[in-house]
């Protein structure tokens, strides 16, 4: 995926009531822009940190600018837009670039399904049944490390996903959990139980149940992010 019209840069002055970002530009503009991220975003937003983020001509917008990547303290650039997740994921999926999800013959998104009424990212349909698949986009990662953990905050919607594809594993159906990692520099990713030990213990839950846990990382530029690789998964024993 390109990013179209091309990104803007600038520095982070301050992130506040989790949406909304003041930032000065490379050309000296102070701007409010969008932070489309619920997470604590914990090594992504550091005042003076550069960032970059495109611009609508949506005149219906109250505010144009959306903030889409962060350079890290550690020097990595994350996508920090969580909405480029499925995307990055939907484009993979057409191109037949996650070895294990290919050979499908239809593919929706957003589809309701389970007992506590969530919606699943994607159902892909197969001759033999369908799949559902839930995406994360990971962000986080740790100085001196190639491994990135999920979540970088308390996740109790995260949690309930996991518990919706158990409930369907365990009635025969094929669930999927494909963690997005939206950070260079990265070879694996772990559970981040010191940050929500409810949630790691909902992923052991789910493997136990026979969810599928698979991880892909993106390349990522100013001008363009792909999927590129797969990872490996740490931390499930």
């Amino acid at each position: 995926m390109r990013f179209s019209p091309q990104l803007e840069q600038g520095r982070l002055l301050v992130r506040y009531k989790r949406f909304l970002a003041d930032i000065e530009t490379d050309s000296g503009e102070l701007l409010t822009i969008h932070c489309p991220n619920t997470g604590s975003m914990l090594n992504c937003m550091m005042p003076g940190g550069r960032v970059w983020f495109s611009r609508s001509n949506d005149p219906k917008r109250k505010l144009p600018g959306t903030w889409e990547i962060s350079e890290t303290p550690q020097g990595r650039l994350a996508c920090i837009n969580t909405g480029r997740a499925n995307t990055l994921v939907d484009e993979a999926l057409r191109a037949g670039l996650i070895s294990e999800l290919t050979g499908f013959t239809a593919l929706k998104r957003e589809v309701a399904y389970g007992q506590e009424k969530s919606r699943v990212d994607f159902r892909l349909e197969y001759p033999d049944g369908y799949l559902y698949l839930e995406v994360k986009s990971v962000t986080l990662g740790f100085d001196g490390s190639s491994v990135a953990a999920f979540p970088d905050a308390v996740t109790q919607r995260g949690a309930r996903h996991l518990r919706e594809l158990a409930t369907l594993a365990r009635e025969g159906v094929r669930a999927v959990l494909l963690y997005c990692v939206n950070l260079t520099g990265i070879d694996a990713v772990r559970p981040a139980q010191e940050i929500d030990p409810a949630y790691a213990a909902a992923l052991r839950e789910a493997i136990d149940a026979g969810v599928q846990i698979l991880a892909y990382g993106a390349q990522l530029t100013s001008e363009e992010i792909f999927i590129d690789r797969r990872l490996q998964v740490h931390g499930l024993d």
